[in-house]
């Protein structure tokens, strides 16, 4: 290169990254045309000229992103900070959650959205995000999990709810139910849908089906013993992602795994150690195309 194309790419790189000019701007000032300033730009990068860098902890977090896409098959993936607070992790997760939903989902698109507390957390952040151009249909019975913490009267979105709760007293009643056309019609939506955004369920003592008396003691003893760890939308698996038959799952009413298997953009959300057993065995079954989670949750599923 030679010293005044030097100094003509360098003025170019200057204008633009250290004074925010646009591209058209600068080929005002310059008196040369927009293609030959993207050809100084392009050169200022390949010569050196200009050079990029993240801080450190960035850059391990963008590492492990792409060694989880890569490990895993995944689309996408997303690790946030893990925070010094533990307390504060589901809220954090749930952020970024709505973050890629509010990037990512198309105008006037529909969102399948699955029930637990990190997805109330995460539609509660939906309805604060000032985003009017897109509809929610639940993945599960429920009605209640999917209430955003927010006014109703301030909603931006559409709910488009399954009339039920999440388990029924009996299979008999679960079968009438899932015949009604307005059941029917919420689980036609779901398979149109143009993402769905779920978490997964550790199989621990204050997990949510615990919690919300979905399985007491005694089921959560069984099921460990049947190799569960953990569940998605109420189906509980073992460590291959193979759903585990249980009395529960015949009464839930709740979208299929296999159904989920077909769905477009599916995206996981959850974190902490508790959760790694529970998304790996989603992650080996492909139940998944998208990770959101924190980076010690990351580092755990990659065996750091």
């Amino acid at each position: 290169m030679s010293e005044s194309e030097y100094s003509l790419t360098l003025k170019a790189a200057w204008y633009y990254y250290m004074e925010s000019y646009t591209q058209q701007e600068i080929s005002s000032l310059m008196g040369i045309s927009r293609a030959k300033v993207i050809r100084l730009l392009d050169e200022a990068r390949q010569g050196g000229i200009i050079r990029f860098s993240f801080r450190e902890e960035d850059q391990v977090r963008m590492d492990v992103e792409r060694r989880l896409i890569e490990g895993f098959g995944l689309d996408d993936a997303m690790v946030v900070p893990t925070p010094v607070d533990e307390s504060s992790l589901l809220d954090s997760i749930a952020r970024a959650a709505s973050m890629y939903v509010t990037y990512h989902l198309k105008p006037n698109g529909y969102l399948n959205i699955g029930y637990g507390d990190t997805m109330g957390l995460t539609l509660s952040h939906l309805a604060n995000s000032g985003r009017k151009d897109f509809s929610v249909v639940s993945l599960t019975g429920g009605v209640s999990y999917y209430l955003p913490k927010v006014p109703l009267g301030s909603l931006n979105m559409k709910l488009y709810l399954t009339p039920t709760p999440l388990t029924l007293s009996s299979v008999e009643l679960k079968e009438a139910l899932m015949r009604e056309p307005s059941i029917q019609s919420i689980s036609r939506m779901t398979a149109l849908a143009d993402m769905s955004v779920m978490s997964l369920g550790s199989l621990t003592e204050d997990a949510t089906t615990m919690r919300n008396g979905i399985i007491d003691a005694n089921d959560l003893a069984l099921l460990r013993m049947e190799g569960c760890v953990g569940d998605i939308l109420n189906h509980f698996i073992d460590s291959r992602g193979e759903v585990i038959p249980t009395s529960i799952d015949d009464r839930s009413v709740s979208t299929s795994l296999e159904s989920l298997c077909s769905m477009k953009n599916v995206v996981g959300v959850a974190g902490g150690a508790a959760k790694v057993a529970v998304l790996r065995a989603a992650l080996a079954h492909d139940y998944l195309n998208v990770l959101i989670t924190d980076e010690q949750t990351a580092l755990g599923l990659l065996g750091d």
